[in-house]
């Protein structure tokens, strides 16, 4: 079963810089987006379908060209769950999870800070996050959280930790944040694989960072523990050009 989450930062403009023939040669299981930027009205839903992926689930922010979650799918769900039912989160659009008989998958759209006022929201939303799944793990053991968190974990999960120290992403507080998540249950798959520096998931458009490989890692596919055995395979694809963000993968047995 492979899966891939892809912050794609506007589907329509990844669509039109090669995103489906891409999906249709990656062939992934399920895919999760995050950062669609539109409704599923504004979509191609009908190209999605012929690029192998029949069963579509949007969630888009109440707020246009903005957020959004998607998920496709070549086998149909059990069920599907929009949002967490905590209103401002949903508000949103950033929370998507489809059920399967012996796994779930959530595709998650963490709030960034890159404006400062928005600090205390993103607190807020990791704090009410982390209680949201401490009880939905009880109901649903086997949850793989796919998506982007904007942050970066440790020192080798970016490129200049140093200059880095007091810009949001990788703040001490949000940091504590990730190892007390990792800590109740959940493993970073691509870690499992690769301990490595210099793997990144995304970069800034500014100053060249992608072709000098300056970036950050704040994507994850956060697996839960009960699932450790059936993980084979996790990995990063950079060579995806569709967005600042490169997709992640995560391979499990079915």
């Amino acid at each position: 079963m492979k899966i891939i989450s892809y912050n794609v930062n506007g589907v329509r403009a990844a669509i039109k810089k090669g995103l489906l023939e891409w999906l249709q040669e990656e062939d992934a299981d399920i895919i999760c987006l995050q950062e669609i930027k539109a409704k599923q009205d504004q979509i191609p839903t009908d190209l999605i379908s012929q690029a192998g992926y029949p069963y579509q689930y949007y969630y888009s922010a109440n707020k246009p060209g903005y957020s959004g979650v998607a998920i496709f799918c070549k086998q149909e769900p059990t069920n599907v769950v929009y949002g967490t039912g905590i209103e401002y989160m949903d508000f949103e659009g950033r929370n998507l999870r489809v059920d399967f008989d012996t796994f779930s998958v959530m595709s998650l759209y963490l709030p960034s800070a890159s404006n400062i006022n928005r600090l205390d929201f993103k607190y807020k939303y990791m704090d009410d996050f982390f209680d949201y799944i401490t009880n939905l793990k009880q109901e649903i053991p086997n949850l793989i959280i796919c998506g982007d968190y904007n942050i970066c974990h440790q020192a080798i999960d970016i490129h200049d930790p140093v200059r880095n120290a007091k810009v949001s992403g990788f703040l001490p507080e949000e940091r504590a944040w990730l190892d007390k998540f990792i800590q109740h249950g959940f493993i970073d798959s691509f870690r499992m694989f690769n301990k490595e520096p210099h793997q990144y998931s995304w970069w800034t458009y500014r100053a060249n960072a992608r072709n000098n490989n300056k970036g950050w890692r704040i994507d994850y596919n956060m697996v839960a523990e009960p699932l450790q055995d059936r993980i084979t395979h996790a990995s990063i694809l950079p060579t995806a050009m569709h967005s600042d963000h490169c997709p992640i993968l995560v391979q499990i047995k079915a």
